[in-house]
């Protein structure tokens, strides 16, 4: 059907709606009418649909820049030790390169639209189902990814990698925020990273590069380093976003202030989110443009531990923090081992038999996935728990 006819037939229907609408409800029947007469977009003379009636806008020229030749531009402006973007790139499973994507661009946007990075939404950052202004781990991806971004571009690094590793760095966490990790510890050989879950197991079926899943499996600075410069600022940008965030957010509850931050911190990173973000950023980049290595200037590093250093002792390592990770680890262990046990609870559990190692694993998966919401929910579904014994804070 071509879009002329199909916008009339939308018009008609839209007209025969008219007839007789209450007062209250004409608005919307105005704004409903509207948008069902911009449902085929408009025609134009060179023969393509266009978003707007008054649309103008193109490139100017009828052909495309080419993936290989934006690779090229890429390199020539890429910095010396960089992270190239080649073809289909360096995956566990060949692909075909993809024909307007670079590798790396392709990885961000597999993140972007994995089940796992939606489900960040709904995890712990700091505060278990946080209020409408404070961080999830979804938000907190976002912000790493802004810091690594705002470091890696002026120093001539891939930016789309560093994205990539910063979108998926906390995919692989569990609900509760790291008391996941002391949860589901005891059920995972070598104990529970996120990190290294995140890689291996969370996103493997996306099939990323090489280079991204070293950056996610390696941002934590307990491992190893990572072996691109792209995933090194990412672990620098990953600390710098959270210690910052999480103290801004910690100040909106009102569980400190900016008064009580050392004087080490205010004297030289300030007592806002922007001024400390800047200080960290700008530090950063100095350091890398007089050594060439990524790193931070020493004086800025010492606030940079400072600030953490107080966050832990004054935010995370509180009483009341304390408890919700207490109530997390109880929750958590409790589900694995329902799950366990009677794996027939599990999606697609039918075949696993009870107290397997499989079924193990798949517990932990699962319950790995979880968002906070979710996992209560089940606690009091599946186990028959009391909401007075989930985590506090969770609104169930």
């Amino acid at each position: 059907m071509f879009a002329g006819e199909h916008r009339r037939r939308i018009d008609a229907t839209a007209v025969s709606y008219r007839g007789n609408v209450n007062e209250p409800d004409r608005d919307m029947q105005e704004r409903a009418e509207r948008w069902a007469s911009t449902m085929s977009g408009s025609d134009s003379a060179e023969g393509i649909t266009l978003a707007h009636a008054d649309s103008w806008a193109g490139t100017g020229e009828t052909s495309t820049v080419p993936r290989e030749a934006r690779e090229d531009t890429e390199d020539s402006m890429l910095s010396r030790l960089a992270t190239r973007a080649v073809g289909a790139g360096d995956r566990e499973r060949p692909e075909e390169p993809d024909e307007f994507r670079t590798c790396f661009e392709r990885d961000r946007d597999r993140i972007l639209h994995a089940p796992a990075f939606r489900r960040l939404a709904g995890k712990t950052q700091v505060f278990v189902f946080p209020d409408d202004h404070q961080r999830t781990r979804l938000t907190h991806a976002l912000e790493v990814a802004q810091v690594a971004v705002a470091v890696a571009r002026p120093l001539g690094l891939n930016v789309a990698l560093t994205e990539a590793i910063a979108l998926g760095h906390d995919c692989g966490h569990g609900p509760g925020g790291h008391a996941s990790e002391d949860a589901l510890a005891p059920y995972v050989a070598d104990g529970f990273d996120h990190a290294v879950w995140g890689a291996d197991v969370t996103l493997s079926h996306l099939n990323l590069c090489r280079q991204t899943l070293d950056g996610i499996r390696n941002h934590s600075w307990s491992r190893p380093a990572p072996g691109t410069p792209e995933g090194e600022v990412v672990s620098w940008a990953d600390r710098i976003a959270y210690v910052c965030h999480d103290f801004e957010d910690a100040v909106d509850t009102g569980i400190v202030s900016a008064e009580h931050l050392p004087a080490l911190v205010t004297s030289r990173c300030g007592t806002t989110r922007g001024s400390q973000l800047s200080a960290f950023i700008t530090s950063m980049i100095r350091a890398a443009m007089n050594t060439g290595r990524i790193g931070m200037e020493p004086a800025i590093a010492e606030a940079l531990a400072e600030f953490r250093r107080f966050n832990y002792e004054q935010v995370y390592l509180r009483p009341e923090s304390k408890a919700q990770a207490h109530a997390v680890i109880d929750l958590l262990r409790a589900l694995v081992e329902r799950y366990t046990t009677t794996p027939t609870l599990l999606p697609a559990g039918e075949n696993l038999d009870a107290g397997s190692d499989a079924a193990r694993f798949a517990a932990v998966s699962y319950v790995a996935g979880m968002t906070d919401r979710f996992a209560c929910r089940q606690g009091m579904a599946v186990l028959g728990w009391d909401a007075s014994r989930l985590p506090r804070g969770i609104d169930v």
